[in-house]
């Protein structure tokens, strides 16, 4: 077992107020215990219990060597809507330190081991039980310390301890991401809130990381997983930190159905939208927290592309500037060059004009038409670029797509903290 190393300093970019007092969701209890998976003296293992009678919904990585913990989850996630909810309640077990992948049929063996463990100890179907891990790749993940620390869990689930769930769920991240909203569903008040975990291998291609969200709304599963997988795409799937994508990226929202309302079966149902929106809100400002959380992060970023043949497209272009290292560290040297711009257009494979092509930084007009602009001054664009948040516009001038997409910098910090991540 590895030692314990110091607490990372908090990102420049972490909210101010902290973490958000998350209120209790009817139906929903955590816990978090200190299992000693990877690092003494820190928590490390987290576990939610949900009450029977909840819709479950989940998107999770599209990587070829997804972890043993994934390839449960999407079988039973299909299982489950394929069946409906059936009887008993559902249970989420995660750990950080070990990610459980590239282990072969060990990592399915410790899945199992994990996923026994917590249904006999709160009497849920094993089918119900969904797990995730993070952290090293290609290490058996030591599943007799979780199993271990499974009644401790049980004996400790309360309805306040979501804060301790949100940390016992970090790896390189420097604070703990929590965001709720609340929204009235046809005269009813109902809560959505969720954690996440995430700040480097972040190029999601489903979802992102580790993201679990919770509301005591009554809504359909199918017509849940529908709104959770549109959310996704605008919100998780639309960040990046480094171009890495995850072999653990797992998101799973429960619905308890106990807020004093009618089911929402129907997508259109004037309340399905509000839901949607309100959901909407809370994936995104996660998922805007994970890119402020961005290993090294001096710089929040927003790509803004318009005039695209098609939104594919802008989101091609989008991807190409934000993932660009040439972009990135330019971004940390607070250097406006935007000739990087410039190429990261033009090798992104979107169809481009280079006369009709035209970028701001924030509203500073910096270039258009095949040229640097008339009014562009360079001492204005050099002490835009001193922001904590920036945005770039880039307007392709060929169409009526648009995408936005959301990074950060990339520092010298970002090199110290994957160089010896292992040790």
């Amino acid at each position: 077992m590895a030692g314990t190393k110091a607490a990372p300093p908090v990102s420049p970019l972490a909210p101010a107020s902290g973490f958000p007092a998350l209120p209790p969701v009817a139906g929903v209890r955590f816990a978090a215990a200190e299992a000693g998976v990877r690092y003494k003296g820190r928590l490390d293992v987290m576990l939610a219990e949900i009450a029977p009678g909840a819709s479950i919904a989940g998107v999770f990585t599209k990587s070829a060597t997804r972890s043993g913990p994934v390839l449960a989850c999407e079988e039973k996630l299909a299982a489950l809507h394929r069946g409906g909810p059936g009887d008993g309640g559902f249970a989420i077990l995660v750990n950080s330190g070990n990610a459980n992948a590239f282990t072969g049929n060990a990592g399915r063996v410790a899945v199992d081991a994990t996923v026994a463990a917590v249904a006999g100890a709160l009497g849920v179907p094993e089918g119900h039980v969904f797990t995730a891990s993070t952290g090293v790749i290609g290490e058996p993940l030591p599943a007799d310390r979780i199993v271990a620390a499974i009644g401790g869990l049980r004996d400790t689930l309360s309805v306040d301890a979501a804060e301790r769930a949100a940390r016992a769920i970090m790896t390189t991240d420097t604070f703990p991401k929590g965001a709720v909203v609340t929204v009235d569903l046809g005269g009813v008040p109902v809560t959505i809130m969720g954690f996440a975990k995430g700040s480097g291998m972040i190029a999601p291609d489903m979802a992102t990381m580790l993201v679990y969200l919770f509301s005591d709304a009554a809504i359909a599963p199918g017509l849940l997983q529908a709104i959770v997988s549109r959310q996704s795409d605008r919100s998780f799937n639309a960040i990046t930190v480094d171009g890495d994508t995850s072999t653990s990226d797992t998101l799973v929202m429960a619905a308890t159905g106990q807020a004093a309302m009618p089911r929402i079966e129907a997508p259109d149902d004037p309340r399905a939208a509000a839901f949607e929106v309100a959901l909407g809100d809370v994936m995104l400002d996660l998922a805007h927290q994970v890119v402020k959380d961005g290993e090294g992060a001096t710089k929040f970023v927003e790509v803004r592309v318009t005039g695209a043949v098609s939104d594919a497209e802008a989101r091609k272009v989008g991807f190409a500037i934000a993932n660009s290292p040439l972009v990135k560290t330019a971004f940390a040297g607070e250097d406006p060059n935007w000739g990087r711009i410039v190429m990261a257009v033009g090798k992104s494979g979107a169809e481009a004009d280079r006369d009709r092509l035209s970028i701001r930084f924030g509203d500073i007009l910096v270039a258009e038409k095949g040229w640097v602009a008339p009014s562009y001054r360079e001492a204005d664009g050099a002490a835009y670029m001193k922001q904590a948040d920036l945005v770039v516009g880039v307007d392709l001038g060929i169409g009526d797509g648009e995408a936005t997409v959301w990074t950060c910098d990339l520092t010298h910090r970002y090199i110290e903290i994957n160089a010896d991540y292992r040790s």
